[in-house]
């Protein structure tokens, strides 16, 4: 367990913003609202940085509490503020994602920008830059380029966030890590961002960050009993002009509308760079576990009959994943996974594109570190299609910089990428969509419970896509396995549409020789990966999840409870009003398969309720198709 951290400046500072009430003499209060009435922000300059608070409906979300950075150059800057002044704009528009949970995404929000300067030192200032957006509200700051200012120097953060007394929070230490929902008191160390925090009022909060591109990753920690502090893994050290990443507080009144609101931090991130998007093709993906030629040919003729559009090699196709000797350039298969080492990757790929396949390549960061410049005109030339990074270095400024950089030279090549290991996205994928999903999550290699996803949806997945890399057929009735699924069959169904990634890894450690004609597989054949519309039917954390997605006219329905049993009342009004569709419905029954998925198909209106008796750790999958009046 890791020691405890308490950080009693900030403690003193918080305790002092709290016993303020109202403004102080001399100081002004500014305030900012969301166009909708919801969220709104307001602030005050002070000693030690800007005092701010955040109520959603005049309820209070955040109490007083401090925006702060510890600064080494210029040392002073960040304290003793005042405000120079003030500028508003309000911004209403919408744009198109290469791909998403949806469609079209608006963005909509009011933004003060506050100028600020050290009442000592007349000759710099900055800019604190603030919106409400009807979901939460951010904050960055940013650096002008300005005679004294040409170097900044960002030693810590100390920005707090004082929540009511009662508040609890969905704490994991790491990103691949379970989750505890525990008191904002005693943390055994430090907590991964997003965390979503319960109020005792009925709200839910989100705190996390956005565009952490090129800066050090944030993580929150307890100043004192119902306050947490930012923490930086790294110090900071950038030119300016220079923006910080947003620090972000979301706001829902039930824990759905955190999820439907996720749109918010790509909103926060720079619009797309790249002039061309028809290389970047979502799709599903099965790996290939016996790193051999024959093996890649069994999954592409599975690929084919499945309606997936990827096979993908995982390590040790270029030997040894963790020793710098292996070269990535060369197909060298470490003896441990496939003695023989009779992969003809050439001839895999080959008969792949012929078959309309695309082929993904893992590579360790050992390889990537050494290697990126060579390999990505290689696999260009090879004709892959994109890149898995293996325990890529996470957290620092420097490596955060590198993972970036990398991405961005991947798309030079027209090279899909996945993150994987402990990276957790901020939004990138907007500025550069190659970047199509990351790990952070503790996914099915792990074997998670089914309280585990449960929680997800309304923590994890607020950052973005994630690659939870599913299994089907890993259970020990079919199989002998150290790991094995511990949800039903219908649970796993229902997750690729709970779980959303453009690429999904829907086999991660089946074989294609493991499916046997069963026919609820019909469910993922289907499946898409991105969506025109996504809706939260209803959840709650650790409890239970319904949430449904459309694709064109179509719409997949994925339901699933913790690790209890429970019935469920779904309501099916995210159909078009007075439009018959044609429910298939996946059931875990007793149909005479191994896998005693029941399938009924009946036709469903959006009047309609479905009442769900689920098992523990049980779930229920739904493809609905409209069909003739």
């Amino acid at each position: 367990m890791m020691e405890m951290r308490w950080y009693p400046d900030a403690f003193l500072l918080v305790a002092l913003l709290m016993g303020l009430s109202g403004v102080a003499a001399g100081q002004t209060l500014h305030r900012v609202t969301a166009p909708g009435g919801g969220p709104s922000v307001s602030l005050q300059a002070a000693g030690e940085g800007m005092r701010y608070e955040v109520t959603y409906k005049h309820r209070a979300v955040v109490l007083p509490s401090v925006i702060r950075l510890e600064m080494d150059a210029p040392a002073s800057l960040f304290r003793n503020l005042e405000v120079l002044g003030v500028e508003r704009r309000t911004v209403d528009t919408t744009w198109i994602p290469v791909y998403g949970e949806r469609s079209l995404i608006r963005d909509r929000y009011n933004e003060m920008t506050l100028s600020l300067r050290n009442r000592a030192d007349t000759l710099r200032s900055f800019r604190l830059l603030v919106r409400a957006y009807d979901a939460g509200v951010a904050f960055a700051v940013h650096f002008p380029e300005q005679q004294g200012l040409s170097t900044i120097a960002i030693a810590d953060e100390a920005t707090t966030f004082a929540f009511p007394e009662g508040a609890r929070a969905w704490f994991t230490p790491v990103a691949q890590a379970e989750y505890r929902l525990l008191p904002l008191d005693r943390w055994p160390s430090e907590a991964e961002r997003p965390l979503t925090v319960q109020l005792p009022d009925g709200l839910y909060a989100t705190v996390t960050e956005a565009a952490m591109v090129n800066y050090a990753r944030m993580k929150l920690a307890l100043a004192a009993p119902g306050v947490l502090v930012t923490r930086l893994a790294s110090p900071v050290t950038e030119g300016a002009p220079f923006t910080t990443p947003w620090r972000v507080v979301m706001v829902g009144e039930k824990p759905g509308d955190l999820l439907e609101a996720n749109d918010l931090i790509l909103n926060l991130n720079q619009p797309s760079r790249l002039l061309s998007t028809d290389w970047i093709k979502p799709g599903k993906v099965i790996r290939e576990v016996t790193l051999s030629t024959e093996g890649a040919r069994t999954c592409v003729d599975f690929a084919v009959a499945h309606n997936l559009q990827y096979i993908h090699f995982d390590a040790g196709w270029y030997g040894h994943e963790y020793s710098v000797a292996s070269d990535a350039s060369t197909v060298t298969v470490d003896p441990l996974r496939n003695p023989k080492g009779d992969l003809d990757l050439g001839e895999a790929v080959r008969y792949a594109r012929e078959n309309g396949i695309g082929v993904l390549l893992y590579v360790n960061r050992r390889a990537l570190e050494r290697q990126l410049d060579v390999l990505l005109p290689l696999y260009r030339a090879w004709g892959i299609s994109g890149m898995k990074f293996g325990f890529v270095q996470v957290g620092s400024h420097r490596w955060t910089t590198w993972l970036h950089e990398a991405v961005r030279k991947a798309a030079d090549y027209g090279m899909m990428v996945n993150v994987h290991d402990e990276y957790r996205p901020t939004g990138f994928s907007r500025t550069y969509p190659n970047l199509m999903t990351q790990e952070g999550i503790l996914g099915n290699e792990a074997m998670p419970d089914a309280t585990h996803n449960t929680i997800l949806p309304f923590t994890r997945f607020l950052a973005g896509a994630a690659d939870y890399t599913f299994c089907y057929y890993q259970r020990p009735e079919f199989r002998e396995a150290s790991r094995y699924i511990k949800t039903t069959p219908a649970h796993q169904l229902a997750l690729p549409v709970v779980f959303y990634s453009p690429l999904q890894w829907l086999f991660w450690y089946d074989r294609p020789e493991d499916y046997q004609g069963e026919p609820e597989i019909a469910f993922w054949d289907a499946l898409p990966t991105v969506w025109d519309e996504s809706r939260v039917v209803t959840g709650e954390i650790g409890g239970y999840a319904a949430i449904a997605r459309r694709s064109g006219a179509d719409w997949f329905l994925g339901v699933i409870t913790n690790n209890d049993a429970r019935t469920l009342d779904v309501p099916l009004t995210f159909l078009p009003e007075g439009r018959p569709y044609l429910a298939y419905i996946y059931r875990d029954g007793n149909a005479p398969t191994r896998t005693g998925v029941s399938i009924e198909r009946r036709t469903v209106y959006a009047a309609a309720t479905l009442r769900e008796t689920l098992k523990p750790g049980g779930g229920v999958a739904v493809r609905l198709t409209p069909a003739e009046p």
